[in-house]
């Protein structure tokens, strides 16, 4: 028996696909014809262009448009002048094609695999699945690893990116396991869309099986077991026939509100990161948007997104939410989420500097924009707006008089907006929460961060293995943190939310309940298991 991380729910018994790529030897060897060279990395920049494309079309047959986007994004990689463009400094010093590509690639991912963001860090891979297709297009060789014919099969690799994972084919492969990768890897999140289970971050797995193996893949615990016997195959049977027909069951939940045993409401609600993603919210049956993470809007692009963008992109949601809650989280840059056009200062604590409302507050200029394309959207269903990175009453009371500024603005240019936004913040720095009381008294919600909370209350950063094992969201200390803000919101008539990973965690639901928490935010695919959990508690 082998562990790693369950990153796609489900069970599956079936054989072995190893994945094995051709290897492609990189050397250091200088050229002397540049314009050649350059013309080399041209025509493979091209072939990779056509290959991504075709990719980006199956997958849009085989998972829908939204999940196809990622390969927008490689092709969007190809037309980087930052990216394509080093790569032709590197061959104007005599450096070749393919090294020049390795080169440029190891830099970018080097940036991106140091930020502390979970979706962030995983993009590395977006580079480096688009560096591997131009470098096999220089040395000729295919990428084309799955000849897949047999049907209950496993696919077992180092690492899935996400052209190899667009490009299995459902009706054969069942589950896939990789050496390295998280939860947040977009081979994971290919495989939830899928619907097969994954198990990821097996450090060794290459390596302990081989093609033809019998494995049974259990996606709940993360665990996988190599040439089981009969009995062990009759047991894991019995468990996937049973998930696959909880799973049917959880449907019937989609169009039912939740309500506690003693009767309380509770809303659950989808988190979101781009406009598109309010279908798969409301494909599982949210009652609203609790999280909509407006960052992804300023990111992988060369300035800052307009008003009339913003706006669209607002409007949008709003629109297909019809009338349901959408909140809106303003502008969290900074710390580990970095804009190319946008210079800020080099910290040493960058998590504990200038990021989120501390920059809005700073530079009104970009936080003018947000707000106003806000509340012109705000007439086309049910906004709520809060401040990330609230720690003082004095903040919040700030950024107000900004958005009073802004009202005032749209008033006398003749532009329409609600007088009915809920205005509030996220707790997610530990004053806030102590002081949750007295802020209550200003703020329209709360809705509670975790992911930062639980960090900064055990000085823990989640994403170093060496203090991993203190990030703990049941600590003590963190549930009296979000037990005050509960009580202190409640105290003054104010609803709380809580959109950190918590808010879907199948251990902590209950407690959150218990707590009086009245709204739970998380990804869309949780949505159905967090209804049923609901549904049964007091």
């Amino acid at each position: 028996m082998k562990k790693g991380i369950a990153a796609s729910k489900g069970y599956a018994i079936g054989k072995v696909f190893l994945q094995q790529h051709e290897e492609i030897i990189i050397t250091d060897e200088k050229i002397t014809e540049v314009a050649a060279e350059k013309e080399k990395l041209h025509k493979a920049l091209e072939e990779a262009r056509v290959q991504i494309e075709a990719i980006k079309a199956k997958a849009v047959e085989s998972m829908g448009e939204e999940k196809a986007e990622v390969f927008e994004a490689h092709l969007t990689l190809l037309d980087d002048p930052e990216f394509t463009g080093a790569m032709e400094i590197e061959i104007d010093n005599n450096t070749n094609a393919m090294k020049a590509v390795d080169n440029v690639t190891n830099t970018f991912v080097a940036i991106f695999e140091s930020m502390e963001d979970d979706y962030m860090r995983e993009r590395a891979a977006d580079i480096k699945d688009v560096s591997k297709r131009i470098i096999a297009n220089l040395a000729g060789k295919s990428l084309e690893a799955f000849s897949i014919t047999e049907e209950n099969t496993i696919v077992v690799a180092h690492d899935l990116t996400p052209s190899d994972t667009a490009q299995l084919d459902k009706s054969k492969v069942i589950a896939f396991l990789t050496n390295i990768g998280g939860r947040t890897s977009h081979s994971a999140i290919m495989a939830r869309t899928l619907e097969i289970p994954a198990v990821v971050g097996m450090k060794d797995i290459t390596e302990a099986v081989k093609n033809g193996d019998m494995l049974i893949v259990d996606g709940i615990e993360g665990v996988v077991i190599i040439n089981p016997d009969e009995a062990t195959i009759n047991e894991y049977e019995a468990k996937r026939e049973s998930f696959l027909k909880e799973q049917e069951e959880l449907k019937r939940l989609i169009d039912v509100k939740t309500v506690t045993k003693s009767g309380k409401r509770i809303e659950v609600a989808g988190n979101i990161g781009k406009p598109e993603d309010v279908h798969q919210v409301l494909a599982n049956g949210a009652d609203g948007i609790g999280l909509f993470r407006t960052e992804f809007l300023y990111m992988d692009r060369d300035d800052m997104p307009s008003e009339e963008e913003q706006y669209e992109s607002y409007k949008y949601v709003l629109e297909k939410m019809e009338n349901r809650p959408v909140v809106i989280r303003t502008l969290d840059i900074g710390g580990d989420k970095q804009l190319s056009y946008l210079p800020m200062p080099v910290e040493m604590n960058p998590f504990l500097g200038y990021r989120a409302i501390r920059l809005c507050l700073d530079r009104k200029d970009i936080f003018k924009i947000q707000l106003r394309a806000l509340l012109k959207a705000s007439v086309y269903g049910n906004l709520k707006v809060m401040f990330p990175m609230i720690s003082s009453l004095e903040e919040f009371l700030q950024a107000k008089e900004i958005v009073e500024e802004c009202k005032k603005e749209l008033k006398a240019e003749g532009k329409e907006y609600s007088e009915n936004i809920e205005w509030g913040i996220m707790v997610e720095i530990p004053a806030a929460a102590v002081y949750a009381d007295e802020l209550a008294k200003h703020v329209d919600f709360f809705s509670i961060g975790t992911n930062d909370l639980i960090q900064y209350t055990l000085a823990a950063d989640r994403m170093s293995e060496k203090v991993s094992y203190l990030y703990n969201p049941m600590h003590p200390a963190v549930l009296k943190l979000i037990k005050m803000t509960i009580d202190g919101a409640h105290k003054q008539g104010k609803w709380v939310g809580m959109c950190g990973e918590m808010a879907g965690d199948e251990t902590a639901i209950p407690t959150l309940v218990e707590y009086g928490l009245d709204e739970f935010s998380m990804s869309a695919s949780s949505i159905l298991m967090a209804k049923q959990l609901i549904l049964e508690q007091n």
